[in-house]
């Protein structure tokens, strides 16, 4: 016997972290990211710094470009060339950056040594994400998930 299919059942989570992942979720992207967050914009200093090839590199600035998230400036008329510079969208990633160096500077074990990331006091970054709200600390068991809003921040259902 057939049952009916439940499309909410049977699709994938709808969620703005898959959003954020089809833009930001490719390694070369992120270390250009990381790059551009420490002030370096010449894309051959960021193609060094990376280790990309000048093709992946060039395919994901675009794409970074294209969504908003950098912009290119120029800096030479003759011949031209470009900057990269983070657009406010692109500034508000670094966080991001550094709760990932720090999730994986506790949970990956090897001996690779590896920069560590301080704030310009001196002081090593140590990320916290806290309510806006009422100010207390994420925890594990504290996250839940709310209704469904569209990328305007409506609700899709009372569009209806």
């Amino acid at each position: 016997m057939n049952r009916p299919t439940d499309k909410a059942v049977d699709a994938p989570r709808a969620c703005f972290i898959a959003a954020g992942l089809d833009v930001l979720g490719e390694r070369w992207s992120l270390l250009a990211l990381r790059e551009m967050s420490l002030g370096v914009h010449r894309f051959d200093q960021i193609a060094r710094n990376t280790g990309a090839s000048r093709d992946i590199l060039v395919g994901r600035l675009r794409r970074l470009e294209d969504q908003g998230v950098i912009e290119r400036v120029r800096y030479s008329e003759r011949p031209p060339r470009y900057e990269y510079h983070l657009t406010t969208s692109g500034a508000e990633v670094a966080p991001i950056l550094i709760s990932l160096a720090a999730w994986s500077s506790t949970w990956m074990r090897d001996e690779t040594p590896r920069a560590s990331y301080r704030h310009s006091c001196g002081a090593d970054l140590k990320p916290v994400v806290s309510c806006a709200e009422c100010g207390e600390e994420f925890t594990p068991g504290s996250l839940m998930l709310g209704p469904l809003v569209s990328a305007a921040g409506t609700d899709p259902a009372s569009d209806q």
